[in-house]
């Protein structure tokens, strides 16, 4: 035990004590949110600026229809041709033309009716117009079927679905679709730690193996402490710099968002667009209350606890592999064809997870990749943020999870010691599957 301590202590200060990991320590939450802050603050410009659309309605129809919004504005071309309406258009810059000819009905006003620009107007633009046209369209159909305003008013009224929990608690949509969201982002950051730190462990044992420095370390300790004292060192190693990664890139995010001044806002331009059509939907600002709600109701010391179990277990898990890997390889190359069938199981969890528990949580795939100890890390944290016991994961289909994942360990660290304790002494011969299951026999 003492030997362990020691491997787990050397392996610690050999990557903490690393230039390079000092570097990326505390460089890496100055580029991630240097990036965020550039992205949220070009969105912002890019939403500040303001699109100036001419219109030359001869019509009689459309009079009050385009109205200047806080993204939009329209100015309103009179007694002009045509082509002295391009023409003033591109000369002043604006974004486009919007051309609505003179016809008998309105039928053919939307017909004929067209949008000048100099070049490509975005989908959102071309979407927002059309939408226009489409409602008074079916406004006019209507009265002509003998739909009067009032009852068209009433025809449009927004409605939406109540939903309730059979306790009564009262529900919002999309909540599954943003607690597995939520969920997901806790199994990447599983998923991305046990790449990059997994590797860290392959590459540790095979620099090891190719300086036979591992020749005059084994003669004092046994190989499975070797490779038990590798793993854990390098995973404390991996969690502090996780840990000041997310201390320091919070308080830099905070001040940054702050010193700009910028605010996340993705919901207005698409609340403002719902509202200016169907004013009986619920505003933006009572939506966000209750998503707000929603995201606060859920059990975060529960999450945040076994994520650690799952983070730690699965970690544990795959960096055996990792050490297995390289013990059996004499470099980097080698590992090619043995990385892809570790990484799979983490991808196939990643886009399994988000198809099944977004639309069905406690379905048959949602549930049956939670057990599954290779998908279990990422997949049932999906699950978590919808509770534990009613309504959310049964406790015992996390209890199974964490037992069989336990299990799987063991056996996983038992293949992975055979093949670690033949590999370690290899040299100069590029192992196969069918070497490796051989080294299991010795």
């Amino acid at each position: 035990m003492n030997k362990l301590s020691l491997i787990i202590k050397r392996e610690y200060l050999a990557k903490v004590r690393n230039k390079s990991f000092v570097v990326m320590t505390f460089l890496s939450p100055i580029l991630m949110v240097g990036m965020v802050v550039l992205i949220t603050y070009l969105a912002k410009v890019n939403d500040n600026e303001k699109q100036i659309i001419a219109l030359l309605n001869e019509s009689d129809y459309f009079s009050n229809e385009f109205l200047t919004t806080e993204g939009t504005s329209f100015i309103h071309y009179h007694n002009i041709t045509l082509e002295e309406a391009k023409d003033s258009t591109m000369h002043m810059g604006y974004s486009g033309l919007l051309y609505i000819p003179n016809e008998v009905d309105l039928e053919k006003v939307t017909a004929r009716s067209f949008f000048y620009s100099k070049d490509s107007p975005s989908t959102n633009l071309v979407d927002r117009l059309e939408l226009v046209f489409q409602e008074r369209l079916r406004q006019r159909r209507l009265q002509d079927l003998g739909v009067s305003a009032k009852q068209y008013a009433n025809m449009e009224a927004a409605f939406e679905m109540n939903i309730a929990s059979f306790n009564g608690k009262e529900n919002v949509k999309g909540v599954n679709e943003i607690k597995a969201f939520i969920g997901g982002a806790f199994g990447y950051l599983i998923m991305m730690f046990i790449i990059i730190y997994g590797g860290f462990v392959m590459r540790s044992v095979i620099e090891e193996k190719t300086s036979r420095i591992i020749e005059v370390i084994i003669s004092s300790v046994k190989p499975f402490q070797l490779m038990l004292g590798k793993i854990i060192g390098t995973s404390l190693a991996g969690i502090t710099q996780f840990v000041i990664w997310v201390i320091s890139g919070g308080i830099l995010m905070l001040v940054a968002f702050s010193v700009l001044n910028i605010e996340l806002s993705a919901l207005s331009n698409g609340a403002e667009l719902v509202s200016s059509i169907h004013p009986d939907v619920v505003t933006p600002d009572q939506s966000l209350q209750l998503y707000a709600q929603e995201i606060l109701d859920i059990p975060w010391l529960l999450l945040i606890g076994f994520f650690l179990v799952y983070f730690v277990l699965g970690y544990l898990i795959y960096s055996s592999i990792y050490a297995a890997i390289g013990a059996a390889v004499d470099n980097e190359t080698d590992t090619q064809q043995f990385i892809f069938p570790i990484i799979m199981p983490l991808m196939l969890a990643i886009y399994v997870g988000f198809f099944s528990v977004f639309s069905n949580p406690h379905g048959p795939i949602a549930v049956g990749f939670s057990l599954f100890p290779l998908t279990s890390p990422i997949v049932m944290l999906m699950r978590l943020p919808g509770g534990v016991g009613d309504g959310g994961v049964p406790w015992w289909q996390l209890m199974t999870s964490i037992f069989l994942l336990m299990l799987t360990f063991i056996g996983i660290v038992w293949v992975a010691a055979k093949i670690y304790r033949v590999g370690i002494l290899m040299y100069g011969k590029k192992p196969t599957y069918k070497e490796l299951y051989k080294w299991l026999k010795y």
